[in-house]
């Protein structure tokens, strides 16, 4: 009995290594997850595929969700005037009223990112 115990309170969980990717300016950090399930990496196929996109979407819009989806995977943290922000739905509510330059300079990051870590990605 007490060896079950000791075991159910184990946490040896392996963690995915991250990057930090800070603005230009300093004034941002992002940190990015540098690990992708091979169900993640289907689900992205999808997600950036415009023949799986509903009928009603269009190009600008599957490379909307393609990126988001990337986002909500491998965003960690995004740091911005020393306010750190974590947490999936916090994480994606700050994407989402990010300002034009924000959303292009994370962009640019996830396009760097991807192509260390995970070539057979092609962010758009």
């Amino acid at each position: 009995m007490g060896r079950r115990s000791r075991q159910r309170g184990r946490t040896d969980k392996l963690e995915a290594p991250s990057t930090d990717y800070p603005s230009p300016d300093g004034a941002q950090v992002l940190t990015l997850r540098g690990a992708l399930s091979p169900k993640s990496r289907q689900e992205y196929a999808k997600a950036a595929d415009p023949a799986h996109a509903r009928a009603a979407a269009n190009a600008e819009d599957v490379r909307a969700r393609a990126i988001e989806f990337l986002f909500e995977r491998l965003v960690a943290r995004w740091t911005i005037s020393d306010v750190p922000t974590e947490g999936a739905k916090a994480l994606l509510a700050r994407y989402r009223v990010a300002t034009r330059d924000e959303r292009s300079w994370v962009t640019g990051v996830l396009r760097e990112h991807c192509a260390e870590w995970f070539p057979d990605i092609k962010v758009p």
